[in-house]
């Protein structure tokens, strides 16, 4: 949360401070005080999506330019070449109780559309994030809760190989194939999930992102989750903060 917080605060300051405007007369356009202004400036103040609307009106550019990083060197860094530092290696350290979550709701999902040819690894990945990051806006809870890192085909969870390989042999089978001559990574469940692990909102939020997401094929799933806001506020190689959920625009947003 606080490095979503941040890194738009951040850019915000950059924004007020390329078209020459000061805290005091920021915050009278926007009608909130100058502290609350430089809060949100440092990443200490969670900012509501009407105020997002708002700031993106009074700096004449739209709420996609606003929270879209890759906007934002062309807007307030043009031409700068800094240097990014070296990023650090994350290590990936999974709760028992959640690993054995994902786990079932892996074998869940893999015993309703596994079978599908078009269902390989990328997809899979994409499938698993619209499932935490759904719930998470829906209910405010983590589901699962993997970390999804931003690679050039989408989300892509961290946790996914270490808990693959632990249930390979007894609880799915992995094959690699073509699939129309491109190679592809299959898996297909050897056993029923344990559905005592997952309550009855869980279960419904998988079958829903099912149903929407499950007949593409890997291109037009990557091409989708591109659009998601909070895919759209991380840079590349970064980790996506779940708190991005809640800019989320149509036709993503799953709240009511």
């Amino acid at each position: 949360m606080d490095t979503f917080y941040k890194s738009l605060g951040n850019k915000l300051k950059k924004l007020r401070q390329n078209v020459g405007l000061s805290q005091e007369q920021f915050s009278d356009l926007l009608n909130i005080n100058r502290v609350a202004v430089s809060q949100i400036e440092s990443g200490t103040r969670k900012i509501s999506a009407e105020e997002i609307a708002k700031i993106a009106k009074v700096l004449n550019i739209s709420t996609d330019e606003l929270l879209n990083p890759r906007k934002e060197i062309k807007i307030v860094l043009d031409r700068t070449t800094e240097e990014m530092p070296p990023k650090e290696e994350i290590r990936i350290n999974v709760p028992q109780k959640n690993l054995n979550k994902f786990k079932e709701v892996l074998l869940y999902i893999l015993n309703k559309v596994g079978s599908k040819p078009n269902i390989g690894e990328t997809v899979l990945y994409k499938i698993l994030y619209f499932i935490d990051f759904d719930y998470y806006e829906k209910y405010e809870e983590q589901l699962i809760g993997a970390t999804y890192q931003k690679n050039h085909y989408g989300p892509t969870p961290k946790e996914f190989i270490k808990i693959v390989k632990e249930m390979e042999g007894k609880d799915l089978k992995k094959i690699k194939d073509d699939y129309f001559k491109y190679p592809r990574t299959k898996y297909l469940p050897k056993r029923e999930p344990d559905l005592s692990s997952l309550n009855a909102n869980e279960i419904q939020m998988i079958d829903t992102v099912l149903n929407r997401l499950a007949n593409m094929n890997a291109a037009q799933i990557s091409k989708y989750s591109h659009g998601d806001v909070p895919w759209l506020t991380t840079d590349d190689g970064e980790i996506i903060e779940y708190e991005s959920v809640f800019y989320r625009t149509t036709p993503y947003s799953v709240r009511d």
